[in-house]
C-alpha cells in the first residue's frame, strides 16, 4: 500500500502507466476501487491510497468500492452477513 502523500505525482503516474498500481482506496473509509472510479477521483489526497493488486487491498482489511466494483461488492455484502 502507497498512501498518495508519500509518492510525488511523477513517480505515481509513472508506476499507473506501467500498470503496477491498479487500484486505489480511500484509507479512512477502507473502500477500494478501480482508478477509474468518480468516487475515488473525487477523495481527499491525505485519505488516497494506492494498491500493486486486489489481493493487497482485500489483505489490508479494504472492501470494494459499491460504485465501481458493484459485482464484488454484492459478494462481500452477502458474505459480511
Amino acid at each position: 500500500m502507497i498512501l498518495h502523500s508519500d509518492i510525488s505525482t511523477m513517480a505515481l503516474m509513472q508506476q499507473i502507466k506501467q500498470k503496477k498500481l491498479c487500484f486505489g482506496g480511500n484509507r479512512k473509509l477502507n473502500i477500494y476501487g478501480t482508478l477509474q472510479c468518480v468516487s475515488g477521483k473525487r477523495m481527499k489526497r491525505e485519505n488516497r491510497v494506492f494498491f500493486y493488486s486486489e489481493v493487497e487491498a482485500i489483505n489490508q482489511g479494504y472492501r470494494p468500492c459499491g460504485h465501481c466494483m458493484r459485482g464484488k461488492y454484492k459478494q462481500w455484502i452477502c458474505s459480511a452477513k
